[in-house]
């Protein structure tokens, strides 16, 4: 082997010990992972109609999804993917095994009775000097209060106590740089999104202090406020908060490399956005017949025949079956349900027409915000968006 041949080895293999990048790029996938705060019987932050574990939980599934539909060299890790209770440790413990480049938490703020107020913040590890940021610090990390042995396995670290956070005073946290970077990249898409930018701040999270890689919490907003509880809890509100961060993690991750061309999430209003976690316990091995519609209307047994997907729109789901006049219809008639995995989901309209079935949800939109469209066909629920290529190709 001659010189030459030797000298090109070399400088291929300096490459690799020395170009992390490089050495990235020529086939290492990136890896993040996703946090959805809370779960199982810790149900974070609550406000009348929902709770922090579900808003948080839906908005990391959707995240999820839209990285790993539109970024092939993008591993996705969760720290949950259902409504399960995960100690604070034990997340970061998933981050570090994984060996992944980045972790997201995400989570959903709240403030006293009476006190309102609206917006998105991102936070970083660091010293909660201002005394609202401690706060916020104080009620994530007092989940380890629900934990065995949390003295032991936190070192006598006291959530409540703000002599514990001193610590992080003195914490040089390597990957700060890039942990900031990131979470002004999520601000910024939270902004042109239309919230209200409510800023990047440091604070002493226990999740954060622990994984070794660039990281951050968002708090989505605040479910004690009204209207930021029905927004954050809806299927619209929480793809587009979702979106936001894939929009900012899409930005960052370019940064990390060359420039990748990534696709946009297929989130619209036209486009059925996927479908509330449900908090109430779910049987197992449901039989595959629970899944026929209750084909209750003339309409819907002469469309079913023509072999074309039918469209509804669902809108309210319950572990009972409701009588015709329940309130939670707000006046709604002709109301039809199915049942699918014990549980009777209840939808309005049938039709093959999806320019019809998208006016009867805008018909909707203002009682029940987070409705959204489904498709049946010969009586079995199928995937919406073939659905639509179906009618469209029919036109």
């Amino acid at each position: 082997m001659n010189r030459k041949v030797l000298h090109i080895l070399f400088l291929a293999l300096a490459a690799c010990l020395f170009c992390p990048e490089w050495a990235q790029a020529a086939g290492k996938k990136f890896i993040v992972v996703i946090d959805a705060g809370h779960g199982g019987h810790d149900p974070g932050a609550v406000g009348k109609t929902a709770k922090e574990k579900t808003i948080n939980l839906n908005t990391a599934l959707a995240l999820g999804r839209m990285i790993e539909s539109n970024c092939p060299d993008v591993k996705v890790v969760y720290t949950r993917k259902t409504d399960v209770f995960i100690p604070l440790h034990q997340r970061a413990v998933i981050a570090n095994n994984a060996k992944a480049d980045l972790f997201i938490s995400i989570h959903t703020n709240a403030l006293p009775k009476g006190k309102i107020t609206y917006g998105a913040e991102t936070y970083t590890l660091g010293m909660a000097r201002a005394s609202q940021n401690l706060e916020v610090a104080k009620k994530e990390n007092s989940v380890i209060l629900m934990e065995n042995g949390y003295k032991e396995t936190y070192k006598g670290f006291n959530p409540n106590s703000s002599e514990s956070y001193i610590i992080f005073e003195f914490m040089q946290d390597k990957n700060m740089n890039q942990s900031v970077n990131f979470a002004k990249k999520v601000q910024q898409q939270f902004k042109k999104a239309g919230r209200v930018d409510k800023g990047v701040h440091q604070a002493g999270f226990l999740v954060l202090r622990e994984t070794a890689m660039p990281s951050v919490l968002v708090e989505l907003g605040y479910i004690s406020t009204p209207d930021e509880e029905r927004f954050l809890s809806s299927s619209d509100g929480y793809n587009r908060m979702a979106k936001s961060i894939y929009n900012a993690f899409v930005n960052y991750r370019n940064t990390q490399s060359k420039q990748i061309a990534y696709n946009e999430p297929t989130v619209a209003e036209d486009i059925a956005t996927p479908e509330p976690v449900v908090e109430e316990k779910i049987e197992q091995n449901t039989p595959r017949k629970e899944q026929r519609v209750e084909r209750n209307t003339e309409e819907v047994t002469k469309q079913t025949d023509t072999n074309q997907p039918i469209f509804k729109i669902q809108f309210l789901t319950s572990d009972r079956k409701l009588s015709s006049s329940d309130s939670r219809f707000k006046g709604l008639k002709n109301v039809d349900n199915y049942k699918e995995k014990g549980l009777y989901k209840y939808t309005y309209g049938a039709t093959t027409d999806y320019n019809e079935i998208l006016r009867k949800k805008k018909e909707i939109n203002s009682k029940f915000s987070d409705c959204f469209i489904i498709a049946f066909r010969n009586g079995e629920k199928m995937d919406v968006n073939e659905a639509i290529r179906i009618f469209k190709r029919r036109k």
